[in-house]
């Protein structure tokens, strides 16, 4: 028996090996394990296992968001894409009733059928954006004025706002014209009351934003107009003093219109006949914005200036037969946007060189690229001739600027903004 017992014990393996076989046995359990790991996380999201991240270890390659250079910043609203509104009916801020809006943005009344086009919000990347509250706006707004100048695209904004802010209010009698002077694209100035709030929101119609006036008689003959790049329109003035201030400028800076119009550009009183209108631009939009520090306080004026608002003419141009009837829906390629317009660069780097915190880029031409379907296209206000060229310019309220006030309320929301 004890022989027996002898031979069992040296037959068993001693400690040492018990241990290192122990080993063994992990270390595979721990290799098949992280293999396992490595490839769930391959084949599916990163965001499926937030405890086990590998994405510095195996990157993916995705799609660039946007096809321009511009970094994202944490709240960066101005870049994402435009998603569909998952219901029957659009969700609107406000309709055609809107006693506020010029005719020849009724699409809907002017005979435009689908309502498709209103069925989309912007979702910017990375963030997310407030929904308007118009009693919060008025009520951060009250015993203040609120300020758009520039041309009829700003227009276009200004009117989106006044029915947006009109919401809140439910006796639509105390909202009106401090002059009595109708709703009508002539004006050159109007001026709205929300006589609850004691609040204005006015416009200025200055497409050039700078001083135009006609041609001094020394002048040589084909000089009809010229345009002041070293002072602004004789109405900012009057901006003086307000509360949120909107500018924006652009559409009328373009080679054929300036050509068209005979215009010439003037600095410092002597009329350049060399300088183009990329040129004459660049100077004016320094002076614009070195008026902002100079004339503004910040302690009391939030100053935006609005990029370029997009057109979408096709098969045309807008005096030789371009359309936009067609489009029902947003593009959804990028690619396909058309590219930049150079006055967007000229506003970004002035607004970069300036030490004023409250003087802040509107960016809107990157969202509003992809609205093509957004134009009030052949659908124009009554009574415009048979024939007359198609507005891919401007837009149908309710519409794209609405989205434009949405982002300028979450800005102002950013920077705390109430009048004092």
């Amino acid at each position: 028996m004890d022989q027996l017992r002898t031979q069992t014990i040296n037959q068993l393996p001693s400690g040492a090996a018990l241990i290192k076989r122990e080993l063994c046995y992990t270390i595979c359990f721990i290799f098949i394990l992280i293999s396992s790991i490595i490839v769930l996380n391959l084949g599916s999201s990163s965001r499926s296992l937030p405890l086990f991240r590998f994405d510095h270890f195996f990157p993916r390659k995705l799609p660039p968001p946007f096809p321009h250079t511009h970094p994202l910043r944490a709240c960066d609203y101005s870049y994402g894409k435009w998603v569909r509104v998952d219901k029957k009916n659009p969700v609107l801020l406000y309709d055609e009733d809107c006693p506020f809006l010029d005719p020849g943005f009724r699409c809907h009344r002017n005979g435009r059928k689908d309502i498709e086009f209103l069925k989309w919000r912007w979702q910017p990347h990375g963030c997310y954006l407030p929904r308007f509250n118009a009693s919060d706006f008025l009520e951060r707004s009250r015993n203040g004025r609120i300020v758009f100048a520039g041309d009829s695209m700003g227009r276009n904004q200004w009117e989106s706002l006044l029915c947006m802010l009109a919401q809140a209010v439910s006796n639509k009698s105390t909202i009106f014209e401090v002059n009595g002077s109708p709703i009508t694209k002539h004006k050159g100035f109007l001026s709205m009351k929300f006589q609850d709030y004691n609040l204005t929101v006015e416009y200025y119609r200055t497409p050039f934003l700078a001083v135009l006036g006609r041609r001094p008689i020394t002048t040589p003959p084909q000089v009809k107009l010229i345009v002041k790049v070293d002072q602004l329109h004789w109405r900012s003035k009057q901006w003086k003093g307000a509360n949120v201030i909107v500018l924006n400028t652009g559409h009328w800076w373009n080679k054929e219109k300036i050509a068209k119009m005979g215009c010439y550009f003037q600095e410092g009183g002597t009329i350049n006949m060399t300088m183009d209108v990329m040129e004459g631009f660049r100077r004016f939009i320094k002076t614009l914005v070195s008026w902002t520090t100079k004339n503004l306080n910040p302690e009391i004026s939030h100053v935006f200036i609005r990029n370029h608002s997009p057109i979408h003419y096709m098969n045309g141009t807008w005096d030789d037969g371009g359309v936009c009837d067609a489009a029902t829906e947003p593009e959804q390629d990028y690619k396909k946007l058309r590219p930049e317009s150079w006055n967007n660069q000229y506003i970004a780097n002035a607004i970069k060189e300036i030490n004023y915190s409250k003087v802040r880029l509107l960016n809107i031409t990157y969202l509003t690229g992809f609205r093509k379907d957004g134009h009030p296209s052949k659908y124009r206000e009554p009574g415009t001739p048979v024939g007359a060229p198609q507005d891919c310019s401007h837009w149908c309220l309710p519409g794209i600027p609405d989205t434009w006030n949405e982002i300028l309320y979450a800005q102002l929301l950013s920077m705390e903004f109430r009048t004092k």
